[in-house]
């Protein structure tokens, strides 16, 4: 199992974690982006099986605030 957490207070709202991750992220109404599956708040997380396309999300953030944690 692996965690994807999203830290959204940091988040400037580019929408680049949604392109290349439309499994775990969409944009939400605020701006920013959103874990799908988990609660919207200021630190959000959600547990996963396959860290799949998150990894890539993570690495194309420009501000880092999502982290995956295997």
């Amino acid at each position: 199992m692996a965690r994807i957490k999203h830290e959204r207070e940091k988040c400037i709202g580019c929408g680049s974690c949604a392109v290349v991750c439309p499994k775990y992220f969409e944009m939400a109404d605020d701006g920013k982006a959103h874990v799908i599956g988990s609660t919207i708040q200021d630190i959000e997380e959600l547990e996963v099986k396959k860290i799949e396309c998150a990894e890539s999300a993570s690495e194309i953030c420009p501000v880092q605030c999502i982290h995956i944690e295997k």
